[in-house]
Parts: structure tokens; C-alpha cells; sequence
């Protein structure tokens, strides 16, 4: 209004610009027309063409790909434009497929529930289907999440049960992840933890809770949103993570790209009473307590079958054990916090007890007796006999051919019929030839 005021006074653009406080570009604009206030003009999302091609491709094999996971692998291929560009891109070229039961699925209403700094951290595991054949874990591989509800960190560790022992563990391992210990902990109705029925804490279970000095709450029966925070980190971890793992991943390299994600989600911008802040200068200032020094200790028990060189792998090393088991089943027994482990046969009896190497590091344990027992084992089968002749002719033999031909119901080949006569037969013979004799002149015997 100003602009239009100022220009039927006979001022100059350059006056008006410079007296507004805008560029000469706008004002002249304003005063053709060709913008109008409160009206922004809208641009079309640019998205060069060979990504766009590569978008294209990527949600068409996936069509319920995240575009954020979407963003970090062309971040990675050298995309510089910005989320929300991608995001607009996506939409205004239409290159999500369209999903006919995601389109027709309604929302329900939800509330928001406050959580003070340093209260809860909520757990869940993740069962994530088709693992790499490497790690033989079979049709799922075990994620146990943890997620600090205030300011929604979270960290996750892979591990290979859902049992007692392996989720002690892997909740001591996230616990330190995440920079120490809230004040109370909170789980769905997992058995490991409670009777699901009742919903009271088993006895093992608040022995270890015991030992963090938490309060554990439980969901109510099919409530999971009480636990929102860690149910939507689960939902990132599949689909930012395990959805897009290559299948030459191994558990190490993939527990390692986990961590790198999730510190990477640590700058997520949040605001907090109108103030931009992220994800982890809110965790910085929720004021955990630190861990203890040692986990709770519960004792691992996996089955392990002996290679043959008298070797059990677990954890990404390998432990000797007595020569004479190639192929046994075996228990491999570890109590959290200690040193050593130890390796049991079926029967319970132990044959090995090694100081437990670190976690993926490649090493081999032996004991010096097995290193001894097993080279005499493997010298004791030696032998000085020179060895077969490989190129010698041994045709069938008569036993071979008599077989071959009842097999094939025919008498056996070059086999002539022998009849086998008594030598008294003959003596008996002698006495009635002679009698022949007289009867008839003409013959002899």
C-alpha cells in the first residue's frame, strides 16, 4: 500500500526501495502486479534427474521406504538439497506407488504423556525377520531397544535369545549406551520380566532390578502406547536400519552402523517451552545415575557344535576344547561380569575353562593340553604303509559277478556249471565195469 502511495507521489523505485527497507526487484513487482501481498508464489520442487530416477527406483522395489532413510542413502550419493525439498519432490512427481490397505487404514485419537528428566526409560524388544544367513540365528534376529521417554534417546543391541540371561545383558549394554540409569524402568508384559497373566514381577527379575536400583512399571494388557517413545524408536530402527542392512552385513559391522544411527538421531531438533533444543542436549541434562560397576550376574547358556579342529566359536572367537568331539553339541556357559567361561557337554560335565576374549576380536584360545592331546591325536592316526596304487586293474571278482547276475536274474557271465563228483563213486563203478566186460567183448574200461 505504502509502495503504490509513494509511486503516485512521483517517487522513484530506487526511493521507494530504499525507504521501505526491500529490494528494488520486490517493489517494482508489488507495483506491476505481478505479486500480490499474503500470496506467496509456489515453486516446484527440483530434484535432478538422476536422482529422481534413482527415487523412482528405490520406491518402486520399496514403496513404504522412509524418505528419511531415503535422504541418508542419497546423502551418500551426493545429493546436496534438503529434506523437505526431497519430501516435496516426492510428492509433487508422484513417485510413491500407491498402497491401496496403507490408504485405506484410519487413525485413532492419542494423548501425550509428560515425563520428567531422569524418570523412565521404556524397553522392548524387536524380533527382525530374515537375518543374514551368516549369522545363523534361523528366521529372526533380537533387538532389545531402550529409549529414555524425556528426551527420546535411544540405543539398541542385538542379541542371539530372548531369554533371562540375554536380556540382562543386553539391558546393561543399552544402559551404558545411553549414559547411565533413570528411575524407574518400564516394560510391556515380556515373561522374562513378570507373569503376564498377573502382571507380577518375577522373583529373578526384581533380584536384577535390585541391583540397578530401579522401579519397574508394567503396561497394562494390550496397551503398548503407554510406552509410545520406544515403540516409535523400534519403529525407526526397522525401518531405517534393518530394512536397507546388506546381506554381507556381519553382527559386529551391523551393531556398529546401529550405534552410528543412532547418534546421528541424537541431533533431531525438539522444542521445549518455545526453545529450539535436540534430542541430545535434552538427554545431556536428564541427570542419570551412573550404572554399577559390573552387570547383574546372570549366566548365559548357548549350544555350540565342535569344528574340527576341536573349536567352539562364541561371540566372534573361537575356544578349544578335548581332541575326539568334531560335531558334539555343547554348552557354552559365560556369568555376566566374570572373566572366564566355561564349555559343557550334554551331560554336564566341563571340559574346558577359558579367560573370555572381548567381543568380536577375532581370537583363538587354546589350552596348552588340548594343543597337545589334539597333535598327538592327529599323529597317532599316521601311518608308514606306502599308499594304494590308484592305477592298478582290479576287475570284478567271481563273488562281485554272482551277485551282479542274481541281480539281474541270468547265470553269472564266463561261469561254467561245475558238478562235482565223490571219488568213491568211482571205486564203486569199478567192480560193474568189469562184469560189463564179459557181456559185452567188444569194450573195455
Amino acid at each position: 500500500m505504502e509502495a503504490h502511495a509513494l509511486r503516485e507521489q512521483g517517487w522513484t523505485i530506487s526511493a521507494i526501495a530504499r525507504h521501505l527497507g526491500h529490494d528494488r526487484k520486490t517493489v517494482r513487482a508489488y507495483l506491476e502486479g505481478r505479486r500480490v501481498p499474503e500470496a506467496r508464489v509456489r515453486r516446484e520442487p527440483t530434484l535432478t534427474e538422476p536422482f529422481l530416477e534413482y527415487c523412482r527406483l528405490r520406491l518402486a522395489e520399496d514403496p513404504h521406504l522412509w524418505a528419511s532413510t531415503l535422504f541418508d542413502e542419497l546423502a551418500g550419493l551426493g545429493f546436496a538439497g534438503s529434506y523437505p525439498s526431497l519430501t516435496a519432490a516426492i510428492r509433487t512427481h508422484g513417485l510413491r506407488p500407491h498402497c491401496e490397505p496403507c490408504a485405506a487404514s484410519k487413525g485413532r485419537d492419542t494423548a501425550v504423556i509428560t515425563h520428567p528428566a531422569g524418570e523412565e526409560t521404556q524397553w522392548d524388544w524387536v524380533e527382525l525377520p530374515n537375518p543374514p544367513t551368516g549369522w545363523g540365528l534361523g528366521r529372526e534376529a533380537h533387538l532389545l531397544v531402550g529409549s529414555l521417554a524425556h528426551s527420546g534417546r535411544w540405543r539398541a543391541v542385538l542379541a542371539e535369545a530372548e531369554d533371562f540371561p540375554h536380556l540382562i545383558e543386553a539391558l546393561d549394554r543399552v544402559t551404558r549406551k545411553l549414559g547411565g540409569l533413570t528411575r524407574r524402568w518400564r516394560f510391556d508384559r515380556m515373561a522374562t520380566v513378570c507373569s503376564p497373566s498377573s502382571g507380577t514381577v518375577s522373583a529373578a527379575f526384581a533380584q536384577a532390578a535390585k541391583h540397578y536400583a530401579v522401579a519397574v512399571d508394567l503396561c497394562p494388557p494390550r496397551h503398548g502406547n503407554r510406552k509410545g517413545v520406544v515403540e516409535k524408536a523400534n519403529h525407526s530402527a526397522a525401518q531405517r536400519w534393518w530394512r536397507t542392512l546388506p546381506d554381507d552385513a556381519t553382527v559386529a559391522g551391523a551393531q556398529q552402523s546401529l550405534d552410528e544411527l543412532c547418534e546421528r538421531l541424537d541431533g533431531r531438533v525438539r522444542r521445549r517451552d518455545g526453545e529450539r533444543t535436540t534430542v541430545g542436549e535434552l538427554a545431556a541434562g536428564e541427570g542419570l545415575r551412573a550404572a554399577p560397576a559390573a552387570a547383574f550376574p546372570a549366566e548365559l547358556a548357548v549350544v555350540r557344535t565342535v569344528s574340527g579342529q576341536a573349536l567352539v566359536s562364541f561371540r566372534g572367537n573361537r575356544y578349544s576344547v578335548p581332541p575326539g568331539m568334531p560335531g558334539a553339541q555343547v554348552v557354552v556357559r559365560h556369568r555376566l561380569g566374570a572373566d572366564q567361561l566355561r564349555i559343557v557337554t550334554a551331560t554336564g560335565a566341563t571340559v574346558a575353562v577359558h579367560r573370555r576374549a572381548p567381543n568380536g576380536a577375532g581370537a583363538t584360545v587354546r589350552d596348552g593340553g588340548h594343543v597337545r592331546a589334539l597333535e598327538a591325536r592327529v599323529l597317532q592316526a599316521f601311518t608308514d604303509s606306502p599308499p594304494c596304487r590308484r592305477k592298478t586293474r582290479r576287475p570284478a571278482g567271481d563273488a562281485s559277478q554272482a551277485e551282479a547276475a542274481r541281480l539281474r536274474g541270468t547265470p553269472a557271465t564266463g561261469a561254467a556249471e561245475r558238478v562235482v563228483i565223490d571219488m568213491a563213486a568211482y571205486a564203486a563203478l569199478v567192480p560193474a565195469a568189469a562184469r560189463a566186460t564179459s557181456t559185452n567183448a567188444g569194450e573195455t574200461w
